[in-house]
Order: structure tokens, then C-alpha cells, then sequence
């Protein structure tokens, strides 16, 4: 992944007022139930929303035309959780065909960041069809970025970039969430005291790093004196800790993550979203290049993951809300784009798999795939 110089933050942060989160919408602060009708519908809309992603899918290459390389992991990602939910067999054979054509160098390259999203899509794919040859991928990629771990430097952590650039969230929150990914698949006792040994030293690394500042929110990374370098609080930087923590916590039978992560997600829910609760990258609506436009649904995804582990008010309203406007803001071909709350002049893969992320998490958070 390539690093994106930040805009100004045009957004508004709502208050957190008495350690309660004022939120737009009545009934946000309410716990109603599941809506399984709300499920279904989300979920229709998920599928018609993969049929669109899919015409950009290249089959000699295995990739998605109008984005790059590690969107193309998340694209993978999106198409397991999906056959997950739904319980369909549409997109094995891409996935199957993205492995083939793609697996000769293992999915690494310099940046161990862009690494981590493979592990998760090919972790991801493993639950889905418990090919070991999934999983053996997902391992072999973590091996790698354990390679990247420096003591040396802010006294541990993995670097961003081969070789010792930068020590960065997004590649140390990815290192996490594999590492406690790993430890929950292996049915090996001793790599999977290995993977969560490796996800507790990086929570603990992680959390005294100073890259959590005083509003809870994820700054990009650390500077040269290995200080929070105050840099964009970027939405996929407070999604992936989410999932990562979430699947700490279970693994280590430790409630202390999940505390950690939900107030990382109510300031995010808070700080990050405009006035209807639509949430925002501070690039938009025109400057968010090649990456950002993924980081959305990052944010939507790993929220409900730790909304299935530990529901909080609002949660699933947030995951309504924004999925309704993203479809209610789809073009005439289908195609969802870059901003949320209102019509978008950029819509790519990239886009489409960031929105999808977020209709499917909506119908997670309906219940949908629960029998």
C-alpha cells in the first residue's frame, strides 16, 4: 500500500458527553432486535452489489480491474464473507481461480501491510472451504511478517515497508489480527500458542506505542523520535484493531481487548461520521487516490465483527444507516461509490467492495447467516 498525504478534516465529531455517545438518529441509543426482514434485504442487496464488482474481475489475471493490488485482498475478503453469510457457492471458483493464478510468489512483496490483507482473504477463505492449501498460504504470508519485527526501533513492532521503513498502524494492526486469526484456525497446540503469543506481544506493543491518542482514535504511525505522529485518524486504522482485538480477546479468553475496542469504535462512530451518522475518510470527495477509497469498509466490517462478540448501542443502527444510504446513492448500473451520504463521482472496485463490505456487516448485524 502506498502512503496517502491527508487533507483537512472537514468533519464535525459529535460530543461524548458523561461517557455517553450522542448520537443523530432516534434510537440510536437503543437496543431494539435483529431484524431478520432487514437481513434479507440487506443481504439481496449485497449479492446484486457482487454481481456489479464482478465485471470487473479479470479471469487470466485473477484481479479487479480499476484497483490495485492489495484492494484486490479485500476483494477476496469480501467475497468470503458474503459466501459465508449467504451460505452461496457463486464465488468459490474466482476465489479459487485468484488463488491459482496469483500464489507462485505467496502474495509478498515489499510491504508487509499489503501481506497482511492476503493472510486475512486466504484465513478467509480457509473457513469457507477448508482447503488446507488456504490456510497453508495464510501462514507462510504471516512468516514473513514476523520477519519484519524490530525491537531495535520504538521497541518492537513490524516495519510498514521492506527494508525498516516507517512503523505505521496499519501494518502492526494487521499483524495483530492475523496472528489472532491463525491462533483460532491451526488445530496444531504449538503453532497456535505460537500465533497467540505473537498477537499479545503485538497488543501490548501496540497499546503502550502512543498511537491510540486521547480521543481514542488510531493516528497513521509513529514519528523518527517514535512519537504518535499525529497524522490522519484514517477509518480502516480504527477498523482492522477492532477485528484484531475481537479475535484476541476470544482467543485469549481476555475481556480487556474487547473494552479497548469498543471505545476505539464509539469515538470512531462519534468523530468520524457526518451529522446522519454517514461515515467520512477526510479525502473526500475527490482526493482519496488509489487507496483510501477501501478504508470505509474496513471500518464496517470489523464493527461487526465486535458487535457479534460484544453488541453496544448503536452499533447496528450505524451499520443500517450506512448501508441504506449507500444503496439508496447506487448508480443506474449498480456501481457504489466512494462517498456514502450522497451521489459519487468515483466508483471503481475499490469503491464497490468498500460499500459492500458495509451492506454485508449491516446484514450481520440483522442476523443474517445465524441459524
Amino acid at each position: 500500500m502506498r502512503f496517502i498525504m491527508p487533507f483537512a478534516n472537514r468533519l464535525t465529531p459529535r460530543l461524548l458527553l458523561f461517557g455517553f455517545l450522542l448520537l443523530p438518529c432516534a434510537g440510536w441509543g437503543q437496543s431494539t432486535p435483529p431484524d431478520a426482514k432487514r437481513a434479507a434485504e440487506f443481504l439481496t442487496d449485497s449479492a446484486a452489489g457482487l454481481k456489479t464488482l464482478q465485471t470487473w474481475y479479470a479471469e487470466e489475471t485473477g484481479l479487479w480491474k480499476t484497483t490495485g493490488w492489495w484492494n484486490g485482498a479485500n476483494a477476496l475478503t469480501v467475497l468470503d464473507d458474503y459466501s459465508k453469510l449467504s451460505d452461496a457457492p457463486d464465488f468459490r471458483a474466482a476465489i479459487a481461480n485468484t488463488f491459482d493464478r496469483n500464489s507462485q510468489k505467496h502474495f509478498l512483496n515489499e510491504y508487509y501491510d499489503d501481506e497482511g490483507w492476503w493472510a486475512l482473504g486466504w484465513a478467509g477463505a480457509y473457513e469457507l472451504t477448508h482447503d488446507a492449501r488456504y490456510l497453508e498460504m495464510a501462514e507462510t504470508i504471516f512468516t514473513d511478517m514476523s520477519g519484519g519485527w524490530d525491537d531495535a526501533t520504538c521497541g518492537g513492532g513490524i516495519w510498514w515497508k521492506k527494508p525498516n521503513q516507517y512503523k505505521n498502524a496499519i501494518a502492526n494492526e494487521l499483524f495483530l489480527s492475523v496472528a489472532a486469526k491463525l491462533a483460532g484456525l491451526t488445530e496444531d497446540a504449538q503453532k497456535r500458542a505460537k500465533y497467540l503469543d505473537w498477537a499479545q506481544r503485538e497488543w501490548k506493543w501496540f497499546a503502550a506505542s502512543g498511537m491510540i491518542n486521547s480521543q481514542n482514535l488510531v493516528n497513521d504511525g509513529l514519528d523518527a523520535a517514535c512519537h504518535n505522529n499525529g497524522r490522519t485518524t484514517w477509518t480502516y486504522n480504527q477498523g482492522v484493531i477492532l477485528g484484531g482485538l475481537t479475535m484476541l480477546s476470544k482467543q485469549a479468553g481476555d475481556p480487556k481487548p474487547l473494552e479497548a475496542a469498543q471505545s476505539i469504535a464509539l469515538s470512531a462512530i462519534a468523530r468520524l461520521t457526518d451529522l446522519d451518522g454517514v461515515l467520512h475518510d477526510p479525502c473526500e470527495p475527490a482526493r482519496c487516490g488509489n487507496d483510501a477509497p477501501q478504508f470505509k469498509g474496513v471500518f464496517a466490517r470489523n464493527l461487526a465483527a465486535l458487535n457479534a462478540a460484544t453488541p453496544a448501542p448503536g452499533f447496528r443502527a450505524f451499520l443500517r444507516t450506512n448501508a441504506e444510504s449507500i444503496w439508496k446513492n447506487r448508480d443506474a448500473d449498480g456501481r457504489l461509490g466512494l462517498v456514502w451520504s450522497g451521489p459519487s463521482d468515483v466508483r471503481t472496485a475499490a469503491t464497490q467492495v468498500s460499500a459492500l463490505d458495509a451492506l454485508i456487516a449491516a446484514a450481520e448485524a440483522e442476523g443474517a447467516g445465524k441459524k
